[in-house]
């Protein structure tokens, strides 16, 4: 894994070993905006509002950062929107 370096404070460079990773929602043309909303609240423990407003970003855009952190909890979230039928994927930072 390689090391990425974070910012903190006064231009002091940190080494972390953890990359930060990206999951990603992909508009799919197919699931109603109230069932990737439920989904989103659900799987990825967003609030309604912010689920919402993530539906529409992937609806207009095609698609929407909806979680940062770890790859293993991700990828965790990942893989129940796929087994619910949503498409997602994950991007390092």
């Amino acid at each position: 894994m390689a090391v990425k370096e974070k910012v903190q404070g006064k231009g002091k460079l940190l080494p972390s070993a953890e990359l930060e990773y990206i999951l990603i929602l992909h508009n799919d043309d197919v699931n109603t905006f109230d069932f990737v909303i439920d989904t989103l609240v659900e799987v990825c423990n967003h609030d309604p509002h912010q689920a919402e407003q993530c539906a529409l970003i992937t609806h207009f855009k095609g698609k929407c950062d909806i979680k940062h952190g770890e790859f293993e909890m991700l990828e965790g979230m990942m893989n129940e929107l796929h087994r619910r039928g949503l498409s997602a994927t994950i991007a390092s930072n």
